[in-house]
């Protein structure tokens, strides 16, 4: 069930305008009028790039009269960042890792370089 969460989220988050469309709604909850304004497509577009982002979990929508308010569910994005978790702890280990051997390699290095054409008095 999360894979398949995961995939429709991912899915949603790939477009630019839908990515565009959350960064405006974390700001606050706004009318799909408002979300238009910035982009050069008709309102029926916007429409549907909200119902995919709906679909994924991202946004959940509203009515209060003539007003249609949006607002960003953190649901689907609590999902991805607990996937992410595991890769960026992967990655965090490993750059920790490279940074111990590379500093290993410096010391190494350094050591040498000072002891060398010191011990046999030939240069």
């Amino acid at each position: 069930m999360v894979h398949v969460s995961l995939d429709m989220t991912f899915s949603a988050l790939a477009d630019p305008t839908r990515r565009a469309i959350l960064a405006r709604l974390a700001l606050g909850e706004t009318s799909v009028t408002e979300l238009a304004k910035p982009f050069a497509m008709s309102l029926p577009a916007v429409s549907k790039h909200l119902k995919v982002l709906e679909r994924a979990g991202l946004i959940a929508r509203g009515r209060a009269a003539q007003w249609r308010p949006c607002r960003i569910e953190t649901g689907a994005l609590k999902d991805i960042d607990e996937w992410l978790g595991h890769y960026r702890r992967f990655f965090d280990e490993s750059f920790d890792r490279l940074d111990d051997y590379l500093k290993r390699l410096q010391a190494k290095d350094t050591t040498g370089a000072a002891n060398d054409g010191d011990d046999d008095g030939n240069k």
